[in-house]
């Protein structure tokens, strides 16, 4: 395949999306209706996920296919999360989102998706008990990790990247509580791994922040460092299901 090949093979799955929103300044009429709008992706988001129950968030790339060893691997993730009694929350589209909701779905867990609009619109996968899409990236990301309790970081690219350390970033400055969050693929993240290292080293992080992430090729692992701390700092408390944004239930 050569690189024109390559080239429009990307742009297949990742389409140009257009950014007037980010266009710089407009009139305050057009930023108004702009601020409503992204209001009501929230609210669409909250009514949609508020009984989903508690989450564990799996990030990966959109690109790998059934046959590859990580689908499989968050397949395996999804099923692990359905026996855990929580809910498995992804992305929505294909590769590892698809694989973790299918482990999910398959085995009688709850299964939910973030979809994000695109002008070749990325599509749900089918292994959904719950859905909404979103325009905005960032809506999108706050929502997958809001009712999240713990996050699986398996390969993946800029997007993947975005996620892990945006919600590494909201730990460490503790806007949010100290969830587990598992990389999981030792040699994938070789790599990254030594530059985060090299950032303690240099000082631009703590050395502590180096325990706020478990890496690791061992599901097993990956899911007793998840339910340790869950079973150490949650109870099971039940919801009442009184919706009051017309939520569904």
């Amino acid at each position: 395949m050569d690189l024109k090949e390559k080239s429009r093979e990307a742009d297949r799955i990742i389409p140009a999306k257009e950014h007037v929103y980010l266009d710089g300044p407009k009139s305050r009429t057009y930023e108004l209706g702009f601020a409503f709008h992204v209001l009501w992706q929230f609210l669409k988001g909250f009514r949609t996920l508020h009984f989903v129950g508690p989450c564990i968030t799996v990030f990966g790339s959109a690109r790998f296919k059934e046959d590859h060893i990580y689908y499989q691997k968050a397949e395996e993730f999804g099923k692990r999360i359905a026996e855990l009694g929580f809910t498995t929350m992804t992305g929505g589209g294909p590769g590892i989102m698809e694989a973790a909701n299918r482990g999910a779905f398959e085995n009688g867990g709850e299964s939910v998706g973030c979809n994000i609009k695109l002008p070749f619109e990325q599509h749900y996968n089918k292994y959904l008990t719950a859905s909404v899409t979103f325009e905005h990236f960032f809506v999108r990301k706050v929502l997958l990790v809001k009712y999240s309790y713990a996050f699986v970081i398996m390969p993946g690219g800029f997007g993947t990247m975005d996620e892990f350390f945006e919600t590494v970033t909201l730990i460490q400055t503790k806007t949010i509580t100290q969830f587990p969050i598992v990389l999981f693929g030792k040699e994938f993240y070789k790599e990254l791994m030594l530059a985060i290292e090299s950032m303690a080293a240099k000082g631009t992080i703590s050395k502590e922040d180096l325990d706020l992430v478990l890496l690791t090729d061992d599901i097993d692992e990956a899911m007793h460092h998840i339910r340790q701390y869950i079973t150490t700092n949650y109870k099971i408390k039940k919801r009442w299901p009184i919706p009051w944004l017309f939520e569904k239930r």
